[in-house]
């Protein structure tokens, strides 16, 4: 008897590996039965569906499917009363004070007694006031008998069930449906089927605050679908979708309002227009905080200006004003950016942006820049806060725009439109600080040209000694790995010195928090610059020229 084949469309977990089946029958110039799937990771697949010029299925990601029997080593998947019950309870091990458990961490090296255990086991058994609950690849499939859900964990307010087999999108409504106080989601590296409608008076997502799509595959027009039922949405990710555009995916589709959205994450996307993006979010009025993070942005165009004489285009963008107007929070890390001119314009798009990541990009990276990158992103936009996650405090402010002020003032202009053409700041800086008609050789003078200072870093894996003498002293950083000169201001912060120190290094982000910074003293004496004192700015330690530091990085 021939073996019953799953519907096309059923997730599947074979020997570890996550996949969708495409196809189920047979396939020409073979015996018997095949499953055509397409993997989740695409290193797994072989082609995409075309078997000797023959297609039998289709991959959302080109070459990452392949064909396997169907065998008894595949699961299907469990019910989430059932993934809940294995993961969250557990038969009390006998009367024993203690028990022998291995770290899972340790390769099965380390062996460590616990006492306890059944006392946590019976806390954990009750069901009713779990909060939090991560099912995180737990291969949950489906759904339970109608109200078993409710009655077992109705309490929950974060829910984790990323990477599972669930189908689609009413299979996670009827499990969050019972959930009545749900406010996170995290649906991560599933793959779902769109959601077409839900009963008007459903309330699976009513609550929901939170919500993870990321690795999903999900079209920027399937997570529009999902809006009308998602009320009180305040954050959404939706990273590493391999989104390319984002209004042209749902210009023929409506268009639904998100009342309480404040942050949409993009990281890891191919996105490469600001006016895509900008019209994707237009209906996003509350809209705070984006992420852009890893995209193909190359450079910032200006925004989009009404047609002349277009009454109804100014009227309607004076009634509806584009959200990015109102953005506090803009992450642009590591994408394309080179020019000046994308800094510039970015106060056009968000007048309101205090908060800005640019770090990876060619204009802050390239070794010519690194020295004023910093300073002159601070003069070019007024009203940030924070750049690269380092606070700008006023007195940082007004060095970087008077160095600003003095890099227009070395230039030559035949006019002051062609001035104002390339430095749009250059009116508000100057009347700002007293130098509109004050020649250039006033603004340079050495009062702000000492704000500059060099100084040099060495960067090592091991921590200084105490003290040394002055020829041990050279020794020592003579023999560091890797030695760098910055011209910096002395107005900056240590953190912010530290992070400027780790991004030229290329010290990987995941190393961040284990980095420490000493000063070399003038008689030998290494002192840390730690964290309670990191907001302090260079001036206040008695940084000067030529003044030498050390960064270890174990």
């Amino acid at each position: 008897m021939a073996p019953e084949l799953p519907a096309v469309g059923t997730r599947l977990n074979h020997a570890g590996s996550l996949g969708t089946v495409r196809y189920a029958g047979a396939v020409d110039g073979t015996q018997g039965l095949w499953l055509g799937v397409e993997w989740d990771d695409p290193n797994r697949g072989k082609h995409d569906g075309v078997k000797d010029g023959k297609r039998y299925f289709t991959c959302l990601v080109p070459n990452s499917g392949s064909f396997i029997r169907p065998s008894a080593a595949i699961s299907y998947g469990v019910s989430f009363l059932s993934a809940l019950t294995a993961k969250y309870i557990e038969t009390p091990h006998g009367g024993a004070l203690s028990e022998k458990i291995v770290l899972g961490s340790s390769g099965g090296a380390i062996e460590v007694e616990a006492v306890g255990l059944n006392k946590i086991r019976s806390k954990q058994a009750r069901l009713e006031r779990l909060r939090e609950v991560s099912l995180d690849n737990e291969n949950v499939s489906r759904g339970d008998a109608p109200g078993e859900i409710q009655r077992t964990c109705p309490g929950v307010r974060g829910l984790d069930l990323s990477r599972n087999l669930i189908p689609s999108w009413y299979i996670i409504a009827e499990i969050t449906s019972e959930l009545t106080d749900l406010r996170s989601l995290r649906l991560n590296q599933n793959r779902l089927l769109p959601l077409k409608a839900l009963r008007p008076d459903s309330t699976a997502f009513h609550k929901l605050e939170e919500l993870q799509l990321s690795a999903t595959l999900s079209t920027w027009s399937e997570f529009q679908a999902l809006l009308p039922y998602m009320p009180a949405l305040r954050i959404a990710e939706l990273g590493y979708n391999r989104l390319r555009v984002l209004s042209g995916d749902s210009s023929s589709r409506p268009r639904y309002s998100a009342p309480a959205l404040q942050e949409v994450n993009l990281d890891g996307n191919e996105l490469s227009s600001f006016v895509d993006v900008r019209e994707a979010v237009s209906n996003f009025e509350a809209l705070q905080r984006l992420i852009l993070t890893s995209n193909h942005f190359s450079q910032v165009h200006p925004p989009p200006l009404a047609p002349e004489g277009d009454v109804t285009a100014e009227t309607s963008s004076a009634a509806q004003p584009s959200p990015l107007a109102g953005l506090k929070h803009l992450a642009l890390a590591f994408n394309g950016l080179a020019s000046w001119r994308d800094i510039d314009t970015l106060p056009r798009w968000c007048p309101e942006l205090e908060s800005l990541s640019l770090a990876g990009n060619p204009l802050v990276d390239d070794p010519s820049q690194a020295s004023y990158a910093r300073a002159y992103t601070i003069a070019k936009i007024p009203s940030l806060k924070v750049l690269d996650g380092a606070a700008i405090s006023p007195r940082e402010r007004t060095d970087c725009e008077l160095l600003y002020l003095s890099h227009i003032g070395k230039q030559s202009f035949t006019s002051d439109e062609e001035k104002r053409a390339a430095h749009p700041q250059w009116e508000v800086l100057s009347s700002k600080h007293g130098v509109a008609d004050v020649p250039a050789a006033v603004v340079t003078s050495d009062t702000l040209s000492s704000r500059l200072i060099s100084i040099r870093t060495y960067h090592c894996s091991t921590v200084p000694p105490q003290s040394l003498a002055a020829d041990e002293l050279a020794t020592y950083l003579d023999r560091r790995k890797a030695e760098l000169t910055l011209r910096v201001l002395s107005s900056i912060s240590v953190r912010t010195l530290r992070l400027k120190l780790m991004k030229s290094f290329k010290i990987p982000k995941a190393q961040h928090a284990a980095v420490r910074l000493w000063m070399v003293m003038p008689d030998g004496h290494f002192v840390e610059l730690d964290e309670e004192y990191a907001g302090r700015d260079l001036a206040y330690w008695g940084v000067d020229e030529d003044t030498q530091f050390v960064l270890v990085d174990n």
